[in-house]
């Protein structure tokens, strides 16, 4: 028999790492910096495919940002980079299932600043250890666009399984999109947990900052 209980919801708690810290997003906190990190023309490509944005103007930012902060599903946080203390990024919980132990990670918003960083690493990281180890979940989701070639490779190397395409899944934007889906049970989180850890220690990269490991390597 598999056990009933229900997970957890999230709370509003501090997820604190090495390279970053999550924090329950705040309009007020953390709205100046997400603005500068992601404003301008030249930051359009991160939100083709996000629910909302690009942002022109200011007050649509923040009034996204306001919205974000009340929402309980999705649930969001700010990824602080610890070195500056300002916010580089956002990602949720969503799509919460706590009858079935199930809940979904999404809605990332990655700024330059924290792309291709261990921080980047890292923040995924910290929130699957919280939806397995800290809310009792049995499955864990990421789903993205189709088309979205960065995001499925992401999926693949943080440790989910893909599990196939439904198609015309949503209108988003005005137009099709296909849903990739992507999961880690909780009987993978040890080995996906252990490939994390050793990935992330110091003596993973050299001086330069190169990894010496790729995280799919560590997990055989």
């Amino acid at each position: 028999m598999i056990d009933t209980t229900p997970a957890k919801l999230p709370e509003r708690i501090i997820m604190p790492g090495r390279y970053v810290t999550l924090l329950p997003l705040s309009a007020a906190a953390h709205g100046d910096a997400l603005w500068e990190a992601t404003r301008g023309k030249e930051n359009d490509a991160l939100w083709l495919y996000l629910f909302e944005g690009p942002f022109p103007e200011r007050s649509a930012f923040d009034a996204s940002m306001k919205t974000m902060e009340a929402s309980q599903d999705p649930f969001y946080f700010a990824i602080i980079d610890n070195t500056t203390g300002k916010a580089v990024g956002r990602a949720s919980y969503l799509r919460m299932e706590p009858k079935h132990r199930v809940i979904e990670v999404g809605a990332i918003l990655y700024s330059p600043l924290l792309q291709r960083t261990p921080g980047a690493t890292e923040a995924m990281y910290l929130m699957m250890r919280y939806a397995f180890e800290g809310l009792g979940n049995r499955r864990y989701e990421w789903k993205c666009n189709a088309l979205n070639q960065p995001s499925r490779r992401a999926a693949l190397r943080l440790g989910f399984t893909f599990e196939g395409i439904f198609r015309q899944h949503m209108i988003m934007k005005g137009q099709n999109r296909d849903t990739a889906w992507f999961s880690v049970l909780d009987k993978e989180w040890p080995l996906v947990k252990k490939a994390f850890e050793e990935w992330l220690t110091p003596e993973n990269f050299t001086a330069d900052g190169a990894q010496r490991k790729p995280l799919a390597a560590l997990r055989g």
